[in-house]
């Protein structure tokens, strides 16, 4: 199937400082300018993360979501897709907890058997994708997964959109990866 290239005059591109890596203070200037907008939800989120370990205050924001009505939808690797063994086993700890707030959960499974994983990665992951979708209007694409390490030590940066046909576009991998197909 041969895609087109979706042209878009409403996106921007967000980043952390180099210096976030650096500074003891670790401003988080993408933590601080895409929160707000999966915070905005009113109708359906959709998170893409391989590395989703989304810690305490991540819950309970997905919980808060989720008990406003909306349809929150979270893409990650199974155990068996992973390449980071550790962060599957830490983002298993929310994993309850999620789905008693109504969470939807989906991990991919491997497309291919590998020969092993590893502690710290590789570029053999079966998922890479980082990105979420807004009330089917908005969304992000870029490197920031929702993780620790991405919230306070890596520097990352993406492409904040609002634009409903690439939203449609977005949606319509998530829903493509989260079939039982």
């Amino acid at each position: 199937e041969k895609q087109s290239i979706h042209w878009t005059a409403s996106a921007r591109i967000v980043s952390d400082p180099v210096e976030k890596a650096i500074s003891a203070a670790r401003e988080n200037w993408l933590l601080n300018t895409i929160f707000p907008v999966v915070n905005s939800a009113t109708t359906e989120l959709h998170i893409i993360s391989p590395y989703f370990i989304p810690g305490d205050q991540g819950v309970a924001a997905l919980q808060k979501l989720a008990a406003a009505g909306v349809k929150v939808s979270v893409l990650t690797n199974s155990l068996a897709a992973t390449d980071v063994v550790a962060v599957h086993g830490a983002y298993a700890n929310y994993r309850l907890a999620l789905l008693a707030a109504g969470v939807s959960l989906y991990e991919l499974r491997p497309e291919i058997i590998r020969q092993g994983v590893s502690l710290f990665g590789s570029s053999g992951t079966s998922l890479h994708t980082k990105a979420f979708t807004v009330d089917g209007k908005s969304g992000f694409i870029g490197s920031f997964n929702f993780d620790p390490r991405s919230i306070s030590l890596n520097t990352e940066m993406g492409v904040l959109f609002d634009d409903p046909g690439l939203t449609i576009e977005v949606n319509e991998v998530f829903t493509d990866q989260i079939s039982p197909e």
